[in-house]
This record gives C-alpha cells, sequence and structure tokens, in this order.
C-alpha cells in the first residue's frame, strides 16, 4: 500500500506511481485548497473543484495530483483536509501562539477574532487512513477533519491554555496585511466532513491535541520554521501604542 503524504503536484503522483509499477492501494492526502473560495460553504465532496484564489497554484496542483491519481489507480483514496496539526507540527502556527505565551506576549489578533477555522489532529488523520485500508468503503473522496470549527478567539484561548498562560488579546484592524503579523490567511472555509464521521464519529478534543502539540513544541523549538511575524508587531504595531 502506499500512503502519499508528500505528494504536491501531478508529477509527484506519476513518477511514483510509475516506478512502482502496479499499484493496488494507495491514499493520498490532498487539500480542502482545491476547493473554489466562491463556493458555498461547508465544501462537500460533490462540488465541482478548479483555482482556489487564496490558495493559488498549491490547490491548483493537489486538484491535478488528485485527478492523475483516480485515472491511473481508479481505487485509490483522496483525503482532504483542512488545517492539520499535533505532535511534529513545525509550521509557524500553534508554534507561534505557544512561544507568544511563553514570553508572556499579548497576541495579536486579526479584525474580531471571530473568523472561524478548521483543523484536524494528525493521529486521527492516521486512523482514518487505516479505516480506509480495512473497510474499503464505496466513496473514494473525503473531506477529513474536526467537525466543530472554532473562532481565532477561541482557537488562541486554547494555546495559551495549553501552555498554562494568560492570554491577553490585542485586536487590529485591517490597516495591517493579516500574512505580516498572524498565522493563518483571513479566509474562512468549512470542509463537510459527514462521510468521514460515518466511518470514523468520535475524533480527538481540541483542547486535549492541543496539549499534545504544546508537549512536542517544548521539546522541539528548534524544528520550527518561524517567520518574523514578531518583529512586524514590535516594529508596525505595537510602536504605535507607546
Amino acid at each position: 500500500m502506499v500512503l502519499d503524504i508528500t505528494a504536491y503536484a501531478k508529477e509527484d503522483v506519476e513518477h511514483l506511481v510509475t516506478a512502482l509499477g502496479s499499484v493496488e492501494r494507495y491514499i493520498l492526502v490532498s487539500s480542502g485548497a482545491v476547493y473554489p473560495e466562491t463556493l458555498p460553504l461547508p465544501f462537500s465532496e460533490e462540488q465541482e473543484c478548479d483555482r482556489n484564489e487564496i490558495w493559488g497554484d498549491y490547490g491548483l496542483h493537489k486538484l491535478e495530483a488528485e485527478q492523475y491519481l483516480l485515472e491511473r489507480v481508479p481505487q485509490a483514496y483522496v483525503l482532504r483536509p483542512p488545517y492539520l496539526y499535533g505532535p511534529m507540527q513545525n509550521l509557524y502556527r500553534e508554534p507561534f501562539v505557544f512561544e507568544c505565551a511563553n514570553l508572556g506576549r499579548p497576541f495579536y489578533v486579526p479584525k474580531d477574532g471571530r473568523r472561524k477555522i478548521q483543523f484536524f489532529h494528525v493521529e486521527d488523520l492516521c486512523r482514518f487512513m487505516e479505516i480506509l485500508l480495512e473497510k474499503k468503503p464505496k466513496n473514494h473522496i473525503f473531506n477529513v477533519g474536526n467537525p466543530k470549527l472554532l473562532e481565532i478567539n477561541e482557537w488562541v484561548a486554547l494555546c495559551y491554555e495549553a501552555a498554562g498562560k494568560q492570554l491577553t488579546t490585542r485586536y487590529v484592524d485591517e490597516s495591517h496585511p493579516v500574512r505580516n503579523y498572524f498565522c493563518f490567511h483571513d479566509y474562512e472555509y468549512e470542509l463537510n466532513v459527514a462521510k468521514q464521521s460515518e466511518l470514523m464519529p468520535e475524533v480527538k478534543p481540541l483542547a486535549e491535541g492541543l496539549k499534545e502539540s504544546y508537549a512536542w513544541y517544548m521539546e522541539h523549538q528548534d524544528m520550527i520554521t518561524r517567520k518574523p511575524y514578531l518583529e512586524y508587531i514590535d516594529r508596525e504595531i505595537e510602536k504605535l501604542r507607546l
């Protein structure tokens, strides 16, 4: 079996399938970025996929990889997650919030912090892969994710709670580009995960998953891929308060 968590484009799948020669079971981790941002929410597997202007070529290349795989290996499965989190998450998302918490800093949130985001714990992703291999369902494309979405305010509070720190929230207006100081795009989308829930009704609670994330972060801070959010905050936002 092939559990493909690395393919970003059609060529990646093509090289692997060609090299293997014969593939009976293949699971590709794609992305929720394959759905155009103009579609009504929540995105479902039946909706037509195309370029998403927020994600650009990333989502389009993932879609091309999906299409090529299902042409070559019709019995393959495609998984479309939202934001993945959990141990070994080295992207500057929750690690950024943990870092602010450990430094005793306030956290800067875009606008009113009410925009919602959807996550999926990496352990749940792995459990669902096992379920597909065991049960071999008829559906071959699945949205995967936690059915419960969080407002940014809630997510930041849970991150500070996981770190055992007190949160002070400060809100940033639209004069500052969100991606200069915050770890997610100013974009809300939701995946309909009803088909996943039929096969795997329970997922890890977000508070528990973030505590696991924090424990891993504290032991692996040298592995984090950092971005200059704090520098921008201190230079462009915090100075206006002085």
